[in-house]
């Protein structure tokens, strides 16, 4: 247990991990500095609270924030306990979760308070890919600070109190609190796509426990297999009917019909998450098109659309689960790419990311087609040609160039309806029916939409043993 005096800080743990199981490490470590006052300043554990502990079993590393020391603020000492807590982690190959509540760097250490920023930036870069970093977010986060959720996998913010910003909202010009505040959950979550989660503190700590509970515990020892009590060829009834809220397609299939959403408030046209098949954790990437709530009434549409936000959003979950060896899923279901003035400034670069991130992974890929797969737009969404190892499509499926009635008003300008309207049907009958891209080899299986639970299950299956490698380089420059 903890040698500190209780605190919020120390609260925040105890409520995280498994009761009683926290240890902590460095809790008499106090500020050193002397200048501007400091030295009569009582600075417990230098206002963070660090150790590790377990949930559900799984050893976890933590440090959590304590305002109620100068603010939080992260100096010399501070910083010199995240970082150690960091080199533990990455010994052990352990999860590092960030409790954050700070009110920046500690203005009366000055440079050394501004080069332990610079060195906790060092360890979350060189952990990154090595063991999974969580950040939550329940006070303020400003300034550098904010850099931290950012090379971190995943980020919860709590809804009402938290505050993340490089700049705060009334230094933006012509931009105030009140107009627009860009340091609050909502707008980090929905508009700037940093926040994964969103939530009261009791539903953060629930987030963090299940999200530990679905990744492996670094990228060599993999911890996020299970037994699975769920049927291995459960019939999904009425899949189909869900192809475009491809949310409930994942959930449906999904073992206990878990499935765990990352980014759900931003760029909602694209779906990232995890789910568990056969008890393997899996990450899945999945265009969307319909919203559902739970009542069953549809609450939003979109186009059937790559956008850039979507394609960033994509982009790097697969690459994160590519550093851990977590199989990758997708369900594809689009047309094209939005077109409009401002996507043109960034689709194109956003939409190569994407293409590079599936072409550069090499754990096991499979994807779905459940609805449309039109032109490039398809092609970056996992499909054969970027490197799926298994490529399945339901009945009511079409690839293609596109759409069939452009394609024909393309080629027969200038004709009348009737001409327009037959060869419409001759090309997607030749061309985007399903069976021609099957006869081709670029689809492996036309499955029912009933089976597509059992039929991923065993691609996976199959595909447990992959070994795929690259071409010997340094790293990519995408």
């Amino acid at each position: 247990m903890s040698n500190t005096a209780q605190s919020l800080a120390s609260t925040r743990i105890a409520s995280l991990l498994d009761e009683n199981s926290f240890v902590e490490i460095g809790g008499c470590v106090t500020a050193r500095s002397t200048d501007f006052n400091m030295q009569p300043a009582e600075t417990p554990a230098d206002g963070v609270v660090t150790g590790y502990g377990v949930i559900d079993g799984n050893l976890v590393y933590v440090y959590s924030q304590d305002a109620a020391v100068l603010g939080g603020t992260i100096g010399e000492m501070h910083a010199k306990k995240i970082i150690a807590l960091y080199d533990m982690a990455m010994k052990m190959g352990a999860p590092v979760i960030g409790l954050i509540d700070c009110a920046g760097l500690r203005l009366q250490e000055a440079t050394d308070a501004l080069n332990a920023f610079g060195e906790i930036y060092l360890k979350q870069s060189m952990a990154s890919g090595v063991v999974p970093q969580i950040t939550a977010i329940f006070g303020t986060c400003g300034g550098g600070l904010a850099l931290v959720p950012a090379l971190t996998d995943f980020t919860f913010m709590e809804q009402k109190k938290a505050k993340l910003f490089v700049n705060s909202p009334n230094a933006l010009e012509g931009n105030n609190a009140t107009k627009c505040d860009t340091a609050a959950a909502k707008f980090q979550s929905e508009e700037a796509g940093l926040v994964d989660f969103t939530g009261t503190e009791e539903e953060i700590f629930a987030g963090i426990r299940q999200l530990i509970g679905m990744l492996p515990a670094n990228n060599e020892d993999d911890a996020s297999y299970e037994d699975c009590t769920d049927d291995l060829n459960r019939l999904c009834g009425g899949l189909e009917n869900a192809a475009g809220d491809t949310g409930i397609v994942l959930s449906t299939i999904a073992d206990d019909h878990v499935f765990v959403e990352t980014k759900a408030a931003y760029a909602g046209e694209m779906i990232t998450g995890f789910l568990k098949l056969n008890g393997q954790t899996v990450g899945a990437v999945a265009n969307r098109t319909e919203v559902y709530d739970e009542q069953g009434e549809k609450v939003k549409t979109y186009k059937p659309e790559l956008t850039a936000k979507g394609a960033r959003k994509a982009a790097r979950f697969v690459r994160f689960c590519d550093a851990f060896n977590i199989p990758v899923l997708t369900l594809t279901n689009v047309t094209g790419f939005k077109a409009d003035m401002h996507s043109e400034r960034q689709v194109a670069e956003a939409a190569g990311k994407l293409a590079y991130a599936f072409a550069e992974a090499t754990v096991p890929k499979v994807n779905v087609v459940v609805g449309k797969a039109f032109g490039s737009a398809y092609t970056v969404m996992n499909s054969k040609a970027l490197g799926a190892d298994m490529t399945y499509a339901w009945p009511t499926a079409e690839i293609g160039m596109m759409d069939a009635d452009l394609a024909a008003k393309i080629m027969y300008d200038g004709s009348d309806a009737s001409v327009i309207n037959e060869k419409a049907a001759e090309y997607a009958a030749l061309q985007n029916n399903i069976m021609s891209a099957a006869r081709r080899g670029y689809v492996d299986t036309v499955i029912e939409a009933a089976d597509t639970r059992k039929y991923v299950i065993g691609a996976f299956e199959m595909l447990f043993t992959k070994r795929e490698d690259r071409p010997s380089k340094k790293h990519g420059a995408v």
